[in-house]
């Protein structure tokens, strides 16, 4: 029987990749030559994913804003109201003003009256 220098570390790097791509389908999850091509182009696909998120979450934080601005009727547009706010100088971000357009009205009602009053 030939001598294997390299069993028990491949076998541990064979099962981690396993493991990475357990509950894939069909051969993907069982084979390793399969399965490691998928854990490459997963790693990939969260690679690019972590960018996109916070591309994503910008568009959504201003959709919400806008939509805001909207239903309260404030006569004004996310496209307006930006530079309106840098100056009054209120140093608020995106994601705060779309927390506070959802969960509380009133406040964001008054940020925007204040950025529309330094006009």
């Amino acid at each position: 029987m030939a001598r294997v220098k390299t069993g028990p570390s491949r076998r541990r790097h064979h099962k981690k990749v396993l493991a990475r791509t357990a509950g894939m389908r069909m051969s993907k999850g069982r084979l390793y030559k399969v399965s490691r091509e998928a854990d490459l182009h997963a790693g990939q696909y969260a690679y690019i994913g972590r960018r996109l998120r916070k591309r994503d979450m910008r568009r959504l934080w201003i959709l919400r804003i806008n939509a805001a601005l909207k239903s309260y009727k404030l006569e004004i547009t996310y496209s307006r109201l930006i530079p309106l706010l840098k100056k009054a100088k209120i140093e608020l971000d995106r994601k705060i003003l779309a927390e506070l357009a959802v969960t509380d009205p009133d406040t964001f009602k008054a940020v925007v009256d204040k950025a529309k009053g330094s006009q």
